[in-house]
């Protein structure tokens, strides 16, 4: 199992970002695929997750970000926009079992796929 992340990178507040998670290695329709972030001294949250099933955000990016899936081409895609400092963070994209649940995120079986770094200028 593969997930590749990318599309970080530096943005002014305000601005936007797109990031892919291009998936490999098992078979995409039976899994959610999240993003979660970890800012520097946080702990790492969850940001926006899609299935089969359902999509699911968190409050503080909702209406701002947008996720979206290729099945075809097995990758998911995180709008970002209206971007604020706070939204500064290295973001992660994962895979659990069919459901957006965030715990199974940490608490269960996950694959993960190294960061992307998405910094937000003031």
């Amino acid at each position: 199992v593969q997930l590749q992340a990318s599309g970080g990178g530096l943005v002014q507040a305000g601005g936007s970002l797109r990031l892919s998670c291009a998936a490999s290695g098992f078979i995409f329709d039976d899994y959610a695929i999240g993003w979660l972030r970890q800012a520097p001294g946080k702990e790492r949250e969850g940001v926006s997750c899609i299935s089969s099933m359902s999509t699911m955000y968190a409050d503080s990016v909702k209406g701002r970000f947008t996720i979206s899936s290729d099945n075809a081409k097995k990758t998911v895609f995180l709008q970002m926009n209206s971007l604020k400092p706070e939204d500064t963070a290295v973001y992660y994209c994962a895979a659990v079992s069919r459901r957006c649940e965030w715990g199974k995120f940490f608490y269960a079986r996950a694959y993960w796929g190294k960061g992307t770094q998405v910094t937000v200028s003031s």
